[in-house]
């Protein structure tokens, strides 16, 4: 990767950037491209940008070899149009107004939208949509209807005209449990939810999965990955072959000479899924613009938090650096933020 430099854009070293910064290591972020790419060739895989928001990430999962996208909002579906990305969008999402969405078709964006009611069908088909993926629940408490109404709502939406290319079901309670072959297995289980589903919808889509389970779900004939290009701790704590990309630029700003305190905390860091980590530190607690860590480093002092959640991380900045050594070679706006 060999961004364009502007010296006017961005400083030339890593640290020299306002704390807090995101930065991401070029060199992993296109190693855990690449290792994704030999994995899931093509349209095996459809990235999900909600991990990471940014359009020039996603043109270089293009560039890998993926055309299709998963997006979680009608502004990633937008902002990715926008960028000419939009030869094949999903939203993996159910709404209720379709009328934007219905804009993009009529621009010539080929995209699919989740439905998982009558309520759903009824949105694609006033807002314009033509496309739809039943979404099923494969046993995650969130979206998708009951497996055995599947058949019925493709009916329904066929009914109204609506091409059905198939079913999609997250089964987003597996992908992180750390124990690979409970994993497997629970993920086994939930697949068979979805293909018992598709066998009454038909089509040829049946989309799935996430970047704890693309390895081990062979039901799926896409699977939507989105972590795995920059990592958090969450993944990190599986047996997978990719590595951290991403952290929050940090500064000590205080010290007892027991502890200290970085200026970066909740603010700046997705928390959901646990604490950031430090390297050969242990991170106490964060609060709304500290991290409190032992043991203690001088006052001025740069640190790297690893984010414990990639996707909420990001949404929390405006820009990523990318950088290549102690050298930033690129910044890339994350400009899928947002509704």
């Amino acid at each position: 990767m060999t961004p364009r430099r502007d010296r006017a854009a961005f400083p030339a070293q890593v640290g020299t950037l306002p704390t807090p910064s995101l930065i991401v290591d070029a060199e992993a972020l296109e190693d855990n491209i690449a290792t994704m790419a030999a994995a899931l060739p093509g349209g095996r895989l459809r990235p999900h940008v909600k991990a990471h928001k940014c359009t020039s990430l996603a043109r270089r999962q293009a560039s890998a070899g993926h055309q299709g996208f998963a997006c979680a909002t009608i502004r990633e579906c937008e902002g990715m149009a926008a960028a000419g990305l939009g030869g094949d969008l999903l939203l993996a999402n159910e709404v209720l107004d379709a009328s934007r969405l219905g804009a993009l078709v009529r621009e010539g964006v080929q995209l699919t939208v989740a439905v998982d009611s009558p309520e759903t069908i009824d949105a694609a088909v006033a807002g314009g949509v033509r496309r739809v993926l039943i979404d099923v629940n494969v046993g995650l408490p969130r979206c998708g209807c009951a497996p055995d109404r599947a058949g019925e709502l493709a009916r329904s939406a066929r009914r109204r005209g609506l091409e059905v290319r198939g079913v999609m079901g997250y089964e987003g309670h597996v992908v992180g449990l750390e124990d690979a072959a409970d994993r497997g297995e629970r993920c086994r289980v939930a697949m068979e939810l979805l293909m018992a589903a598709h066998r009454d919808v038909g089509g040829e889509v049946i989309s799935a999965g996430g970047t704890g389970t693309y390895a081990c779900n062979v039901w799926a004939s896409e699977i939507q990955a989105g972590s795995y290009a920059l990592m958090d701790v969450a993944y990190s704590k599986l047996d997978l072959p990719f590595r951290p990309a991403l952290f929050v630029l940090a500064t000590v700003v205080s010290s007892n000479g027991e502890w200290a305190v970085a200026d970066a905390g909740l603010k700046a860091l997705g928390m959901d899924r646990g604490k950031p980590q430090i390297e050969g530190a242990k991170v106490w607690f964060c609060s709304d613009e500290h991290t409190t860590f032992a043991p203690s480093r001088p006052v001025g002092e740069l640190v790297r938090l690893v984010p414990g959640h990639v996707d909420p991380t990001m949404s929390y900045h405006e820009r990523l650096h990318l950088y290549s050594g102690d050298e930033v070679i690129g910044t890339w706006p994350i400009d899928l933020r947002g509704w």
